[in-house]
């Protein structure tokens, strides 16, 4: 039997395996990178250790080319000059920045171009002139700045030596001297009030307990707000007249602020005198009949003529309506023997019995 050879077959394949290698050509030359190119001369002022001919050449970070070509300057054998092709569309300008850098963990070298604004001339394709120190990797850059921090400690190594003679000159006077040094600060310290803070003593304003026996009583539901105050009196400090500290009562302070303290101790004098119709706070009960308004004048220690403690007062009972039913004016003073805080605090303990004793027969009239 003849074997009959397959002639199609066989022409098939070698049609395709030619049209495989235009296709193979044609990518190489548009694709793989051996399209339309433009050599570029690049130099470096300085070496450019490890850069081998075939290395990569990036534009902002993208590889369009390579070097072809390296050499030292004929003129000046400390600069190389190097010929990188690249790709035409590539948009080398004559101001574009010219570097070396180092990738990957092993730092194999490769040439940097970056941005640039100067379109060149028509013509021969510009000399691209490189940073300086474009071809130091990090190792020689740190080499260099320790060279050069030798070289300033030699320079100036005698006056390094006569400032670490004084700083151990100054720390041995301080060892000596350190029980006066302490002195000297605490002294400072003092003097600009600074250290710990001294504590401070809290007094109480005592509230009255014989008020007489109870006759009249309220009979109608009273609220006692916070009485008003100036400002000067919205504070736990002890205040004086004439306006003034006295360092006896640096460390005074009240146990709340004036106005608190003395709506307070009113409504615990109303509950002395008839527990079972006291007034509460405004915030205890809804709209009660009647409020006692407070307004504090004076509530201050006096220290001209004779120290005594003075407290004004001013009160006011108005119905729901905020019509007012009465007002009057309730004072009170004491004197005091001797200037310090305890007799101070007696004192007005004794001054606010009597205007609490006088406040409550007059509001129970009222109401």
């Amino acid at each position: 039997m003849e074997t009959r050879a397959p002639y199609v077959l066989i022409g098939t394949f070698v049609l395709a395996a030619i049209l495989a290698v235009f296709g193979f050509v044609y990518w190489l030359n548009n694709t793989g990178g051996i399209g339309p190119r433009t050599n570029y001369h690049v130099q470096f002022q300085g070496p450019v250790p490890g850069l081998l001919v075939g290395a990569g050449v990036l534009f902002n970070g993208i590889r369009v080319g390579e070097v072809t070509q390296l050499g030292l300057a004929p003129d000046n054998p400390r600069f190389v000059n190097a010929t990188v092709s690249v790709a035409s569309s590539t948009p080398v300008r004559t101001d574009t920045k010219v570097g070396l850098d180092f990738q990957g963990l092993t730092g194999v070298p490769v040439v940097t171009l970056e941005g640039g604004t100067i379109v060149a001339k028509s013509g021969e394709p510009p000399v691209l002139i490189a940073e300086a120190g474009a071809g130091q990797s990090m190792t020689q850059a740190a080499r260099d700045a320790l060279r050069r921090v030798d070289t300033v400690l030699q320079d100036n190594s005698g006056p390094l030596k006569d400032t670490i003679a004084n700083l151990k000159t100054f720390s041995e006077g301080l060892a000596r001297n350190t029980g006066k040094v302490d002195g000297i600060l605490a002294g400072l310290e003092k003097m600009t009030g600074g250290g710990t803070p001294a504590q401070k003593v809290t007094h109480d304003l005592r509230t009255p307990q014989n008020l007489g026996p109870v006759g009249k009583t309220l009979s109608a539901s009273l609220a006692i707000p916070e009485p008003t105050a100036v400002a000067m009196l919205q504070t736990q400090r002890m205040l004086f007249a004439p306006v003034g500290d006295n360092p006896g009562f640096a460390d005074f302070v009240w146990a709340d602020s004036i106005p608190k303290l003395v709506q307070a101790r009113l409504i615990d004098s109303f509950e002395n005198y008839d527990i079972a119709h006291a007034p509460l706070r405004t915030t205890d009960l809804g709209q009660a009949d009647y409020q006692l308004l407070i307004d504090i004048r004076r509530f201050r220690l006096a220290t001209d003529g004779g120290p005594r403690v003075e407290i004004g007062l001013t009160a006011r009972i108005i119905d729901k309506n905020g019509k007012v039913i009465a007002s009057r004016p309730v004072e009170a003073s004491e004197k005091l023997d001797k200037l310090e805080p305890a007799a101070a605090v007696a004192a007005f303990d004794a001054a606010f019995a009597r205007i609490a004793k006088e406040l409550i027969g007059w509001t129970v009239q009222a109401v």
